[in-house]
């Protein structure tokens, strides 16, 4: 079993805090940056959220 996998079944049924802790820290990424990859971080953030999503129907 991968660290992913591993991760992904310790979140099971916890996406809402996973969700909340993707956008805070995003938005550190963001304010230690300046803000300089804030599409990129936008773009992560949102990858991560959407494969959480995928997870939850499985």
């Amino acid at each position: 079993m991968s660290v992913l996998d591993k991760l992904k079944q310790m979140l099971k049924g916890h996406e809402d805090q996973a969700g909340k802790g993707i956008d805070k820290a995003g938005d550190f990424v963001d304010d230690k940056s300046q803000g300089k990859y804030s599409g990129q971080v936008d773009t992560a953030q949102d990858k991560l959220k959407d494969q959480m999503g995928r997870d939850q129907g499985q």
